[in-house]
């Protein structure tokens, strides 16, 4: 009797076992099934990395697309276009982003990662054009400043009696008399900004490059260029990640200071910040589209052809981020402060979009 009795336990006790493992099962497929459901949903929308001068422009885009369209709204990051660009170039397909918005022009070795991870039809799409401002707070005095200026106030190292030195300007004052003597304090972008990369080759080699004790010391142009965009790094000088919009927060709560940021974020906050005189001309709309004002540069967009198709609505997505209703002097962006292109450059865009196979 007592063996039939742990007989039937074991039964028992078998049935249960199998009993929770029946309802396991069950719960493993349903918890599979939520992750292989969320990750296709999640790529039902489009992605895009990179710029943070673009990524204002980029969010009206993609609230436009996702209002007009079936499509979901796409998810835009703000990762900087050096950091962007490494997770674009990451590969083809669902893990890795569909577009990168860049305000400077991709750089070889970002093709050389593009091309490596299997991204062989890469789009280069100009959309627009955009400034990059000197600016500070309305409550102090507005400057004129060179791009000399600016060079001996940031540089890591200067030119003094024919040889280079560790840049010791405490004072605006102490580089040009006519400037305030205010300590040098100016807050700007990262290595990994574009805003950062364009500043550079345009303000600080635009003065160094031909500046001779740095022709002497540095004789290839290569690295002559590296040691232009050297910043110092003794506090004059202030990184902030890739947030335009807490430079400008910064700005309004110190008057000494200054910051370095696109025109659209000027054009937003035009109330309570203004923008510096560069060679002796004001960073407006007017005088960026007529290549008056001599910081500004070109902004892109970025597409690889391999995930047209695998994306929805990717193509379409391109194709609102190009139309006249978005680019034109008239359009949406141009009201956030993008500077059109020509009507050439436009057509010249979309026509680039219409091609991608």
């Amino acid at each position: 009797m007592l063996v039939k009795t742990k007989v039937n336990q074991g039964v028992q006790m078998g049935k249960v076992n199998k009993g929770i493992f029946a309802i396991l099962a069950i719960i493993a497929v349903a918890i599979v099934g939520v992750f292989v459901g969320y990750s296709a949903q999640a790529r039902e929308q489009i992605r895009a990395v990179g710029s943070s001068t673009v990524y204002p422009f980029a969010t009206v885009v993609a609230e436009e697309f996702g209002t007009k369209t079936d499509f979901r709204t796409p998810i835009i990051e703000s990762t900087g276009t050096g950091g962007g660009f490494k997770l674009f170039c990451g590969g083809v397909g669902e893990d890795f982003p569909d577009v990168e918005n860049a305000s400077r022009p991709i750089k070889d070795s970002e093709k050389a990662l593009c091309k490596a991870n299997g991204i062989n039809n890469l789009v280069e799409i100009k959309f627009g054009y955009d400034g990059i401002v000197f600016a500070n707070t309305v409550e102090s005095p507005k400057v004129s400043l060179t791009k000399k200026d600016i060079f001996l106030a940031l540089a890591r190292k200067i030119p003094s009696g024919g040889k280079l030195v560790d840049n010791n300007f405490k004072k605006w004052n102490e580089i040009d008399p006519k400037l305030p003597a205010d300590n040098i304090e100016v807050y700007g972008p990262p290595p990994t900004s574009g805003t950062r990369d364009a500043f550079s080759e345009i303000v600080l080699d635009g003065y160094c490059s031909t500046v001779p004790e740095f022709v002497s010391a540095f004789p290839d142009e290569d690295q002559r260029k590296k040691e232009c965009a050297q910043l110092r790094e003794d506090g004059a000088y202030i990184e902030n990640g890739g947030n335009n919009n807490l430079i400008v927060q910064k700005l309004k709560n110190n008057k000494h200071a200054f910051g370095i940021f696109g025109y659209s974020f000027l054009d937003q906050n035009g109330a309570t910040i203004q923008g510096s005189k560069i060679e002796g001309s004001d960073p407006t709309f007017e005088n960026i589209s007529d290549g008056k004002y001599p910081v500004s540069r070109s902004l892109f967009i970025y597409a690889k052809g391999e995930n047209i198709g695998k994306i929805n609505g990717l193509k379409e997505y391109l194709k609102e981020f190009v139309s006249e209703e978005a680019i034109s002097d008239e359009g949406y962006l141009a009201s956030k402060g993008l500077i059109p292109l020509k009507k050439e450059e436009r057509e010249l865009a979309r026509k680039k979009v219409a091609d991608i196979k």
